[in-house]
């Protein structure tokens, strides 16, 4: 168990059963807020008395609800590390400003506008009535039932007659709204400018009672409505077009054609990360039928209605065109909807889902002309089930076979792809067994009308040679891995990944006239040939589901759009350059690291500006709207200024306020760029004095030291903001971004959030049921690294006992009576003082390294349990406690702790009487550990919870107790330390990495008697471990210090600690252990005393 579960369980802390004392650490919170707010505690100006400043940011919340505990968590590491830097000496800057640009307000205002006109003000929803209620849920269970069953897990849920399904209940917008707003306010929100006046000052209101730490003179919201960022975003796109990284054309994006433009992640509800994906479309020309199956009547006369057509075509889409040559048949799914559209830029028809069509319609077919004649529409001719299209023959281009026929396939998806599949047995282990079970099993054939000529005389056509995998390598994998079934799904999936990735990576083509090139350079060939001939063409869509917060699911669409060129190679190059320098930039863990790698590695064009939504016009084509994840790459340097601009208590940037008595439409780009580039005194109304002001202010603050986010941004808001950095101050890259920290998302009580678990805390809600402080200490203790973190609302819980009991206690005990004081320190004086040094240098890395789950086990579980060991000695030995010790180490708790819970730490650092506040109070100095005392320690805890096994499965009846000491390690344990000073390199504190495969050679090469080995190892490996804490003293043949002088010392605590009266403390080479048989003291050895029961 580690330190936070043994301290709380040795202080008996249980959840509280009344409110008392969460409310008493709520009144103190609200006192030292008040006190903070007097204070201007967390404002920072440039030049504040030093020259170390600090700059830590987070990312703004979209203000369209109320914080949650997600975003409470995330914001503590960004709290954690300004106020731990401000212990440092250092002038930190924790701004913090409100998110408002893009479609989620839009969304949702339309919504409730649409809600209001259909059902009333205030409305009457159907679900009101019980009957129809029932009928909706039944209706969403029957859409959740089936999708569950979809083979694809992506597969699109669905729409209901009634209601739109999000989550598992009927959602309202209303009814969102009326759990935040009075109920006669609702009806104002139909306007989206209304969210913006509402939600971000109440923001304001939950930070501040988090105890945040913000400067709030610097706090805006984004958009049009605020002209100072509005001005700010302006020049920074007018900089970016000025560089040639914004450009202007058609473009592939996911696009909703219900919102009529590109949906970026933030206007999503369902899909973010997803882009396009290309696909090549294949054209099977179907031929005449030829069997004289009835089915085939709506093909027959389609086929006669466009016979002065190009061609009526099935097109599957492939990723892999460099296999046509291998084509055997056609799949199709046979409870499929299947539809014949027509297309007017090739003059065909094209036999696809309706899904795809819809995509397809809104994407370019060559030199600027779309597939259709109109956006978005196209015409269906007819529709088909896919058993109508069973059995069709087909010409294939590139096939081997003049014909093919078209067959079932029972896995087919139809939410991917065009729900048309061709078939590749020799390279698709899919299509080999599918084949293969149409082919052993006539009734499963015979069940769809699929006669033997239709598959009996097409066999595997080899086209790729794969260094051992042969030229038919998923005939070779499903036999390898025995699949004999298409329902072998993690056996199939294993062999298509594997032989896709071979035949891309070593595969040789042995077919057509790229016959011995690699398939790597092969397939773009073939591809573009494909197209040139008119066999194929390209077709786009998302890479998995995304559905608008409008609830329309995206395709991919080319538009007209101005986009960022972020694909450029010497801006990706300058930004990678700048991400893999450890010296210019911090990623604090290597996953994180490569997230970023892989990202620059793909992020190309992107659409930056929307037509309709919240946000800033485009400045030279206002038709645009920037949309959320372009208009907030570089408003941290915003944030520089914005004091200035727009000063306190002035979210949208009221020009009446504005402190430097700046008008924003004297922000023009020469002002910007005197104040951010270096530029030329403009000609302008602001002040010089006011200039200069802005422009030392920002360049006294950056670069940013710190961006703190959850990992779901590094897709896209982070990688984005290096890239806009890297171009805005291209010539100086010691401004850009100097580390990210990112965290995982935040589960509550081992389970995801969610209303229905009664789980999703909002964050001022919380602070309310646990206090600041305890919800602060959750969250630093519910975990630091990329995985999931938990908070326990458990933990909240003892926090609020555990925090309140140690107030009183150091209160206590440093008022009363009694205690002894002066230099003359004893043993546990020496040890709770070293310990105190020890776990102030602990949390100082900890926290500085953005662990603060560790640095919470330093700062306050580790010292809990010295302080506790350091009172259970005195009172066990009736030796007061030492005055000036227990305030040294209650002084430097008040500060460890600060990072997590400051307003504890107010009220304690003001109750010890020291002067100003504890935030600005410096880290506590620590002298240098004195390692020997640390081992000291230790040895004395580790051989009392000996003593109490040993005592614990003693005999009932003994009566003599005597504790066992040597000083003299058997002659094996000699050499094994001998052995291991030689192998530890001094320098470096270290052993090799090969240590314990180096041992392991040594012991069998060394120890005559094989029995012990084993123990070798053993002891090596504990040996090693300690070496590691305390360093190479810990390998010493003898050990450094006196087992005798430290147990004797303390006698008396040890008798009372295991409840015995008398008790003898000996040497076993002395003589007064003449008696002691020899299997006892066998078990006695160097810093393990044995406890002797008889």
């Amino acid at each position: 168990a580690d330190a936070s579960s043994d301290a709380m369980a040795s202080l008996s802390v249980g959840a509280p059963k009344g409110t008392a004392k969460r409310d008493a650490l709520r009144a103190n919170e609200i006192e030292v807020q008040a006190m903070w707010e007097r204070e201007k505690a967390f404002e920072a100006n440039a030049n504040d008395g030093t020259d170390e400043s600090f700059f830590v940011t987070f990312p703004y919340p979209y203000s369209n609800g109320h914080l949650h505990i997600g975003h409470a968590f995330s914001l503590t590491k960004a709290v954690f590390r300004a106020q731990y830097e401000r212990h440092q000496g250092k002038n930190v800057l924790f701004p913090f400003a409100f998110h408002c640009t893009g479609m989620p307000i839009q969304a949702a205002a339309n919504k409730l506008k649409t809600e209001i006109e259909s059902f009333g003000c205030p409305p009457q929803f159907p679900e009101e009535d019980p009957g129809v209620k029932a009928e909706m849920e039944a209706d969403l269970a029957a859409v959740a039932e089936e999708k569950a069953k979809k083979v694809d897990n992506k597969a699109k849920g669905g729409k209901t007659k009634l209601v739109s399904k999000t989550g598992t209940g009927i959602v309202r917008q209303w009814n969102i709204l009326a759990k935040m707003v009075p109920e006669d306010e609702i009806p104002q929100f139909v306007d989206p400018i209304h969210w913006l006046h509402y939600f971000p000052p109440i923001g304001v209101e939950h930070m501040k009672n988090f105890g945040a730490g913000v400067d709030w003179r610097r706090a805006f919201i984004t958009t049009f409505v605020n002209p100072y960022y509005d001005a700010f975003i302006q020049w920074q796109f007018n900089v970016l077009k000025e560089k040639g990284k914004i450009l202007f054309g058609k473009r592939n994006n996911v696009y909703s054609l219900v919102d009529g433009q590109v949906c970026a992640d933030h206007d999503r509800s369902e899909g973010e990360g997803v882009g396009p994906q290309e696909y090549v479309l294949i054209k099977l020309k179907v031929l005449r039928p030829d069997h004289g199956q009835a089915r085939h009547a709506k093909m027959e006369a389609l086929l006669e209605k466009c016979k002065d057509k190009k061609g009526v075509y099935f097109v599957p889409a492939t990723l892999r065109p460099e296999t046509m040559y291998g084509q055997t048949n056609c799949f199709v799914l046979p409870t499929g909807e299947y539809g014949a559209y027509y297309i007017d830029a090739t003059d065909e028809v094209f036999i696809m889902s309706a899904r795809s069509a819809r995509g397809l319609s809104c994407q370019l077919y060559e030199n600027g002309q779309y597939f259709t004649n109109e956006f978005g529409k196209i015409e269906c001719l007819e529709s088909f089930s896919g058993d109508e299209l069973l059995g069709l023959p087909l010409k294939a281009p590139l096939a081997k076979y003049e014909k093919v026929y078209t067959l079932p396939l029972l896995t087919i998806s139809m939410n991917k792809g065009t729900g048309v599949v061709t078939s590749v047995p020799s390279d698709a282990p899919d299509d080999y067994v599918s084949l293969k079970a149409l082919k052993e099993k006539p009734d499963f054939a015979a069940k769809y009308d699929i006669t033997p000529d239709m598959v009996e005389p097409f066999e595997v056509v080899p086209i790729i040679d794969i260094e051992g995998y042969g030229d038919a390598s998923a005939v070779f994998m499903c036999e390898k891995l025995k699949i004999t079934s298409f329902n072998d799904k993690a056996k199939l999936q294993q062999a298509k990944d594997e032989t896709y990735l071979r035949g891309f990576n070593i595969g040789i083509m042995k077919v057509g006239p790229h016959c011995g090139k690699k398939v790597s350079d092969a397939k773009p060939i073939i591809k573009e040939e494909m197209i040139n001939a008119g066999d194929a063409c390209l077709y786009f869509e998302p890479e998995s589901r995304v559905v608008s917060r409008t609830n329309d699911e995206c395709v991919v669409a080319a538009t007209d759009q101005w986009y960022l060129a972020y694909g450029e190679d010497s801006w990706t190059n300058a930004v990678k350059k700048h991400v893999l320098n450890a010296g210019a930039f911090n990623a604090y863990d290597p996953i994180a690291l490569s997230k970023y790698e892989y990202t620059i590695g793909w992020l190309k064009e992107w659409a930056c500006t929307r037509q309709f939504g919240l946000g800033t016009y485009l400045p030279w084509d206002k038709a645009w709207v920037i949309e959320s994840l372009s208009d907030s790459t570089i408003y941290m340097a915003y944030y520089a200024i914005s004091h200035i601009l727009q000063g306190p208590d002035n979210l949208e940037g009221d020009i009446a306020k504005s402190p430097g008595k700046i008008d924003p439409k004297d922000l023009t780009t020469d002002v910007f760029n005197y104040i951010y580039r270096n530029g030329d005194l403009p000609e302008t109304d602001i002040s010089t004095e006011v200039l200069e002001k802005m422009r030392t202010e920002f360049r006294y603050w950056y670069p940013m030291n710190l961006r703190v986010s959850a990992k779901d941004l590094i897709p896209n808001h982070l990688t984005m903001a290096l890239y806009n950095h890297a171009a805005i101050w291209e010539d100086e890259p010691e401004l850009w971004p100097r580390g990210y920290y990112c965290n995982g998302h935040v589960m509550v009580d081992a389970e995801k959030m969610a209303k229905s678990k009664g789980n999703f805390l909002m964050m001022n809600e919380t602070v309310e049921k646990y206090s600041v402080d305890a919800t602060r200490f959750a969250c630093a203790d519910a975990g630091d690294s990329l995985d999931d973190a938990n908070f326990s609302r458990e933990t909240a819980d003892k926090a609020i006992l555990s925090l309140e009991r140690e107030e009183t206690w150091i209160l206590e005990t440093l008022a009363a009576d009694g205690l002894r004081s002066g230099d003359d320190l004893i043993f546990v004086d020496k040890v709770l003082l070293n310990e105190t040094n020890r776990h102030i240098i602990g949390a100082d890395k900890s926290f500085a390294a953005m662990q603060f789950r560790e640095g919470l086990q330093d700062a306050w579980y580790e010292m809990l349990i010295a302080r506790s060991d350091y009172r259970a000695w005195c009172q066990d030995s009736v030796v007061p406690m030492n005055r000036d010790v227990v305030r040294r180490w209650a002084e430097s708790i008040a500060i460890l702790i600060c990072p997590i819970c400051p307003h504890w730490s107010e009220k304690l650092w003001k109750n010890l009487g020291k002067e100003g506040m504890a935030v600005k109070a410096p880290w506590p100095v620590a002298e240098e550990e004195d390692k020997l005392l640390t081992r000291e320690s230790a040895f004395l805890q580790s051989s009392l919870k000996h003593f109490r096994t040993q005592e614990g499965k003693a005999k009932k009846g003994w009566k003599s107790a005597t504790i066992l000491v040597t000083d003299s390690y058997p002659d094996w344990k000699v050499d094994a330390l001998l052995w291991m000073q030689e192998q530890y390199n001094a320098a470096g504190d270290s052993f090799s990495k090969s240590f314990m495969g180096d041992l392991k050679k040594w012991a069998t090469g060394n120890i005559e008697d094989k029995k012990l080995i084993k123990n070798v190892m053993q002891f090596v490996s504990f040996t090693k471990k300690e070496t590691d804490e305390v360093g190479s003293m810990a390998m010493d043949v003898k050990l450094p210090f006196d087992q005798m002088t430290v147990l004797t010392s303390s006698e008396k605590y040890i008798k009372s600690q295991l409840n015995i009266q008398e008790l003898d403390i000996i040497r076993i080479d002395g003589d007064a252990a003449a008696d002691v048989p020899e299997r006892i003291a066998n078990n006695v050895t160097p810093g393990k005393p044995y406890l002797w029961l008889r």
